[in-house]
Order: C-alpha cells, then structure tokens, then sequence
C-alpha cells in the first residue's frame, strides 16, 4: 500500500515540477523537443571504445539541471529502477571482448571494460536528457510540440492517455489491494493462488474506468483529437536555444575536446 501510495505522490510531484517556473521551464517545448533528440542522437553515435569524448556529453544534461533549479539526485532517484537495467545491457562485454586497450603498469584495460563503460555512459545521459524533458515541460504542451512536428494524432492522443491513465491504473490497484488486505489481514502481500483472479478483477475495472472515460471525453467534444494547450509564444530565446544548443553538441562530436582538455 505504501508503495503504491508513493507512486501516486511521485506522479504528482512530476507534474508540479513540470509547471514550475525557471529559463528552462520558459523555453518553447518544441525547442526542447529538438535538442533531446538531436543530444540523444549524438550520444548514441559515438564509437564504443570512444569513452572519454561521451563524457563531454554530460554537460548539457547537468547545466540543465542547474538552470532548471531540479537537483540531479531527484532525477537519480526517480530513475532508480531503470538506471540498473540501463547499466546491465553491456556488463557481458569484458567476457566477449578481452582485446587490450591500454596498459597501465601490470593492470591491463580491455576493449571489452572500455565498450561496458561507453554503453553505461550512453544509457545515463540519454535517460537524464529524457527526464529533463518531461520533468521542465508540461505534459499538454509537449503533445502540442508533437502535433506541430504532424506526429499523427492518434500517437499523440494516445501518448497523453497512456500518461494520464496510469494514475488511474494506480489508484484502482490501490483500491483493489486495500480490499485485498481487509479479507486477509496479517497477511503479508497478495498470496499466489489470488494473483489470477485480482489481474482478472482489474482489467475488467479498468474496461469500466475506461468506457466511462471514453463517454465523458465525448461529451465534452471529442472527435479523435484533443484541443491541447496551446504552445506559449515563440521568442528570440527559443529560437536561439536549439540552434546553439545544437550546434554546441555537433562541435563537441566532431571535436574530441576531453582530449584537447
């Protein structure tokens, strides 16, 4: 129950945080759109041995973080269930690859060690860069950012349900768990044998939740679109920003610079 009442609070604090107010949260949302895109494109284009180049790559994710008033370790630990998987994609690698890189005394750097660092490095900043997104701009707008990209509809649509019904999902899974607890107290979790019948019982409440949400969204107009909030004003600012932004991250890929450092 705890659990799932903090994943309630952690879904609306990211929604708070969102609607805060810093430079960052200023910018136009198709600007940031574009530069995490293009940031996460270039991080993934680096060569596998190319570690020392990628870590360049984290200052655009940290001095974000700064100018959006959003502490880094808020972003860790709320990625803190995705971050060990991101880091075990390539913990196979100094297994496969034993090639040596570099000498260092009697100790010995592996292609394998350089490549498992190098995917590690990639998955972080990706995922930092990602957050940062969703965590400066509004849900609304960035579907509105999406819409002026002619993302189709139905994805955006369905982008913004997916989001906004998992706090339902959660709130029935709360509901149905308490129940659960009020028929069996002293017991610790769901018992096996009532893990078929209470998935039944939520997907059929969330067949419900969702026809009842489908009548009320056309009640109110819905004809296959939403009438998403619209995008603040384009200024000067926002034009810059994804051009220097962009531009910044092209020369630090065509340039080694941690080497020139």
């Amino acid at each position: 129950m705890d659990h799932l009442f903090n994943a309630q609070l952690e879904l609306r604090e990211m929604d708070t945080l969102a609607a805060a107010d810093s430079p960052v949260h200023r910018l136009h949302p198709l600007g940031k759109l574009l530069v995490t895109v293009f940031y996460i494109v270039v991080v993934l284009s680096y060569p596998k041995y190319n570690t020392t180049g990628l870590i360049i790559m984290s200052l655009y994710p940290t001095l974000m973080f700064q100018f959006g008033n959003i502490p880094i370790r808020l972003c860790f630990y709320r990625l803190r269930f995705v971050l060990p998987l991101v880091c075990a994609v390539g913990i196979a690698n100094p297994f496969f690859d034993q090639t040596p890189v570099l000498y260092l005394g009697t100790w010995v750097l592996t292609g394998g060690v350089l490549s498992m660092l190098t995917l590690m490095l990639k998955g972080v900043f990706t995922l930092m860069a990602s957050f940062l997104l969703i965590a400066t701009t509004p849900i609304d707008t960035l579907c509105a950012a999406l819409r002026k990209l002619r993302i189709p509809s139905m994805l955006v649509t369905l982008l913004l349900l997916t989001y906004r019904y998992i706090g339902v999902m959660l709130n029935e899974v709360s509901v149905m768990t308490q129940a659960y607890k009020l028929r069996a107290p002293g017991q610790k979790g769901i018992h096996v044998s009532a893990w078929g019948s209470f998935l039944g019982q939520l997907l059929l409440r969330s067949m419900d939740r969702a026809e009842e949400l489908y009548d009320s969204m056309r009640l109110r107009g819905f004809r296959g679109e939403f009438y998403y909030a619209d995008a603040p004003r384009c200024r000067m600012a926002d034009v810059a920003f994804p051009i220097c932004c962009c531009g910044a991250l092209l020369v630090a890929r065509m340039n080694d610079l941690a080497a020139m450092l």
